[in-house]
């Protein structure tokens, strides 16, 4: 497979590991992207994080979003961000 290929195979994976956490409906906060079954932003995690907060100060702060979905989000970024050019 080339290079493109790989890319794009690459992005149609990561979108569908996200559909399973994060969410966009414009009935929710207009469309914002929040962690599926929560009114919770993903925005607000890297807003925890860059503002030097932990994920378990996040995670007691909003008590909606599981671990899991807050580790998922992460490594579906950080994957998105390595695989760029």
């Amino acid at each position: 497979m080339d290079e493109s290929g790989e890319a794009s195979r690459h992005l149609r994976a990561w979108y569908n590991g996200v559909v399973e956490v994060i969410t966009k409906n414009r009935d929710i906060l207009g469309g914002t992207p929040v962690f599926r079954g929560t009114r919770v932003p993903i925005q607000t995690l890297f807003d925890y994080l860059k503002g030097g907060e932990t994920l378990e100060e996040f995670l007691t702060g909003f008590p909606t979003v599981s671990r899991e979905s807050a580790v998922a989000a992460l490594e579906e970024a950080k994957e998105l961000l390595l695989s760029r050019p």
